[in-house]
């Protein structure tokens, strides 16, 4: 809970600006941002597992991309890394 958490707060402000002490939405200090609620807050982390699965799909997505460009030029990632790149 405690790494969703702390990644939930960092989604929502990822500027920073606050302090957290513990791992509940009541130990948040907005120091120099905008405060958000609990609400948005739970919500947010409602969402996270979602948003994470989002991000790495969007990952492997960009990776297949580019692999099918390297190989449609005859090209493999090895082969870039051989050249420095």
């Amino acid at each position: 809970m405690d790494k969703k958490f702390l990644k939930t707060l960092e989604m929502l402000r990822p500027e920073g600006g606050y302090i957290s002490r513990g791992f509940e939405y009541e130990g948040i200090e907005f120091i120099n941002c905008e405060p958000f609620s609990k609400a948005e807050f739970e919500t947010a982390l409602a969402q996270f597992d979602q948003l994470e699965a989002q991000k790495e799909a969007a990952k492997a997505t960009a990776k297949a991309t580019a692999q099918a460009k390297l190989a449609a030029l005859g090209l493999t990632s090895d082969d870039l890394k051989a050249l420095g790149l």
